[in-house]
Order: C-alpha cells, then structure tokens, then sequence
C-alpha cells in the first residue's frame, strides 16, 4: 500500500471524515489533540519509525502532503 493511500486511510478511519492529501487536517478540526496521537502512533509502527511527543505538531501534521515529508525525513535519518 502507498504511504499517501495508508495515511489517508487511517485519518478517515480516525476521524470519520473524507480528506485529501492537500486538505487541512488540525485547522479543519480533522484531528484533535487525541486523535493526532493517535494516527502519530499507526504512523510509528507502519513505518517503523519514532516520532517523540515533541515532533507531534501541526507543522508536520496539517495535511498528509506534510506528514509524507515528515515521515520520508525520519526514515532517512
């Protein structure tokens, strides 16, 4: 499965509503505080990566053109 397809799956699986990849996902109140750690936490363990608390913000996670990057950029570390 494609980074983007799974991403957008599991945020409309938390959140029940419909996104696209450029839509605003903190703004728009897609995710809340609750369910951003969420995602945070299916991001981590499909990708193997870590994403430490403080990396959890809206600069990484407004939409999922954003978080792709955020994720790419922890892999390559």
């Amino acid at each position: 499965m494609l980074m983007e397809d799974f991403l957008i799956d599991k945020i409309e699986e938390i959140s029940f509503t419909r996104v696209e990849k450029s839509d605003s996902l903190w703004e728009s109140r897609v995710l809340d505080s609750i369910t951003i750690v969420e995602l945070a936490v299916e991001v981590e363990a499909e990708f193997g990566i870590n994403i430490p608390f403080e990396e959890i913000v809206v600069e990484n996670f407004e939409t999922v053109e954003l978080l792709m990057a955020f994720i790419s950029s922890k892999q390559s570390a």
